[in-house]
């Protein structure tokens, strides 16, 4: 299985469950990897054959900005499944990070797989 990858697409969202997390957009790292057959667009040059990076990052985008999710356990689990809706994309591996969130560490954050079927 071939992968893309997004690698630490920094976006702001409302995560969390205390109240000054609720009132106010913190930063979100967001890493994504997509399994799927490239076999097709390695042979052709054709993009139409692949999965367009571009267009996965902005829904992943739009999803986090728009968000008022209470954990990075959702967050990622609703990342994955955005992700599956690419009929190209077999797994996704989604990692949600929240720089910041502890006390003398630089990030804590949670990593789901999902394949298409669960």
């Amino acid at each position: 299985m071939d992968r893309i990858f997004i690698t630490n697409l920094l976006v702001r969202g409302i995560i969390g469950i205390n109240p000054e997390e609720r009132d106010k957009k913190q930063d979100v790292i967001v890493n994504v990897t997509l399994h799927a057959d490239l076999s097709a667009v390695r042979a052709s040059d054709n993009l139409d054959e692949s999965i367009d990076y571009k267009t996965v990052a902005k829904s992943v985008i739009d999803l986090v900005e728009s968000s008022s999710y209470f954990t990075v356990e959702r967050l990622a689990d609703h990342i994955a499944d955005l992700c599956l809706a690419h009929p190209r994309v077999q797994t996704a591996d989604v990692s949600v990070e929240k720089p910041g969130a502890l006390r003398f560490a630089e990030s804590v954050g949670v990593a789901v797989t999902k394949q298409r079927g669960e």
